[in-house]
């Protein structure tokens, strides 16, 4: 399942942020595909667990790095960005994301 944050915390506005991360070969936002799965703030550190929609996504390091400074500078700490190797699926799209993609 995709991380879901409460609303109104530094979560919530780190993930909010990420909304502006989109993925070119899709058209959506990495938030929308649920590519964002954990993530663990400290008072010193983010770390931020994700996948790709593909494991050999050509934009893949572009993302990965896009999504560490996006999520950087909300938070104000340094940033690190694991990379899961789950696999990902349709299912995993937002509710609504889907369909304005034309899947459901």
């Amino acid at each position: 399942m995709a991380y879901k944050p409460v609303e109104g915390t530094k979560e919530w506005e780190i993930v909010e942020a990420l909304r502006e991360v989109e993925d070119p070969e899709i058209g959506l936002n990495i938030v929308e595909l649920g590519l964002i799965r954990d993530l663990d703030l400290q008072p010193d550190h983010v770390t931020l667990t994700m996948i790709l929609t593909t494991p050999f996504c050509p934009y893949g390091p572009a993302l990965i790095e896009q999504t560490r400074q996006t999520a950087q500078a909300v938070a104000g700490v340094p940033t690190k960005i694991e990379v899961s190797p789950e696999m990902w699926d349709p299912s995993m799209m937002e509710e609504g994301a889907a369909a304005a993609w034309g899947l459901f």
